[in-house]
């Protein structure tokens, strides 16, 4: 069936190719290990943003009154889990292309990674409102309302891929910076800790106070602004560089941090309540801001921290896990940018239940953890359920099919096998 000529240059090159295969894998496992402090970190600020969210669901459903405004001040303790995607986002590009400058391969890559899960979530989610009858989306303005939102990120909690994907477009610089000033990364640090304090002593004081209504979008609407949150890049670059000195540190003083974290979480509280809103007078959006000089602090504190708890995960995990949980630890590993993305479903329908329902806000309170599971086992479904049926891998960033790649031909191994 094949000519003789074909069948040994196809083994020779299959030879060829699989050594270099064997080869090449056997480079990168002696290079790269997998981390699982890295695994934990997604892992816990996934769940975080979706308490979050899930706790906004509750609030939005409550009356005005004492547990109304004890669940908004507890809700700030949990603030930093934007800050903690970008800071993880930090440590996985470092300790991947750091040393490596191929910066269009890079860009390529993230892009792609990106860019569609976020157009395509945009429009299923545009087109699910316009069916469940939401007032703010029709068939008659969906091209407008579709190009609006996704340039500025402001609907379906998808704000953080425009951060992420400006992040991209960023790191070549930081990492030249780096690279740049090698003796000088504790001054780049600080340098760009006095810059994020500033940034948020503007936004907080000045900005509030100034008419940016003729601004462009991405200069008022800092919340989209990558530049508004570049310490928690600069932080995550330095914490990977130095991971071993810094988690030694961290170590050392843990009781001392963990102290220090509890009492940073409950000022957080007075601090929104006390100074925000009743002496300083601001409104809930501004009370609520993440750009203020306290929370940059705080967030260093909580980051810090869990990062520790990660490495001692990883300790934990080397130890060796209970199968049940090693199992669920990598299911949600592999979809919990998924679980980001299509988190707007589960709390859809957490919404509507609590809206029809109309409950006490006692009982409210009582109900935001089965809300939140509720969430995250929506959320997780359907991740997974993309993760595991073709073609919709590309929705959660890990395409499991290719238009153009034709599965019908027998591989070379398959040939050689037969005529064997």
């Amino acid at each position: 069936m094949f000519p003789l000529e074909y069948i040994c240059n196809s083994c020779f090159t299959y030879i060829y190719l699989e050594k270099r295969f064997i080869l090449a894998n056997t480079t990168t496992a002696k290079k790269r290990q997998h981390l699982y402090e890295i695994d934990f970190m997604r892992i816990f600020f996934t769940l975080g943003v979706l308490f979050n969210h899930t706790v906004n669901q509750f609030t939005s459903a409550m009356t005005d009154g004492d547990a109304y405004y004890t669940v908004r001040s507890v809700r700030v303790m949990f603030h930093y889990t934007r800050m903690g995607f970008i800071f993880i986002s930090g440590v996985v590009l470092t300790l991947t292309y750091f040393k490596k400058h191929d910066w269009s391969k890079f860009l390529k890559k993230r892009f792609g990674g990106s860019i569609w899960p976020y157009l395509s979530w945009n429009a299923l989610l545009m087109i699910l409102m316009i069916l469940v009858g939401n007032p703010n989306y029709s068939l008659n303005s969906f091209g407008s309302k579709y190009f609006t939102i996704v340039m500025h990120g402001s609907s379906f909690y998808l704000y953080y891929m425009l951060l992420v994907m400006q992040l991209y477009l960023l790191f070549p610089v930081i990492v030249y910076i780096f690279q740049r000033f090698t003796n000088f990364h504790s001054l780049i640090l600080s340098i760009s800790f006095i810059i994020q304090l500033l940034t948020d002593f503007w936004v907080k004081f000045g900005m509030s106070q100034t008419d940016t209504s003729s601004w462009p979008y991405w200069f008022k609407a800092v919340s989209i602004n990558i530049f508004a949150y570049q310490f928690y890049i600069f932080f995550g670059v330095y914490t990977w560089l130095y991971h071993k000195k810094v988690y030694a540190f961290l170590d050392k003083h843990i009781k001392k941090l963990v102290t220090l974290a509890i009492l940073m979480a409950f000022g957080m509280i007075i601090y929104y309540r006390v100074w925000n809103q009743q002496y300083l007078k601001l409104d809930s959006d501004h009370a609520l801001s993440l750009h203020q000089p306290y929370i940059v602090c705080y967030d260093i504190v909580m980051l810090s921290l869990i990062f520790w708890i990660g490495k001692k995960y990883a300790e934990r995990q080397a130890r060796g896990l209970p199968n049940w949980l090693q199992s669920l630890m990598d299911r949600a590993v592999k979809v919990s940018f998924g679980m980001y993305l299509n988190q707007t479903i589960g709390l859809l329908i957490v919404s509507t239940i609590l809206h029809t329902l109309s409950l006490p806000n006692w009982l409210l309170v009582v109900l935001i953890p089965v809300g939140w599971l509720v969430v995250v086992l929506i959320s997780f479904t359907l991740a997974w359920t993309c993760y595991k049926v073709p073609p919709f891998g590309f929705l959660i960033g890990r395409p499991n099919w290719h238009p153009f790649k034709n599965r019908n031909l027998p591989s070379i191994k398959n040939i050689l096998i037969s005529k064997e």
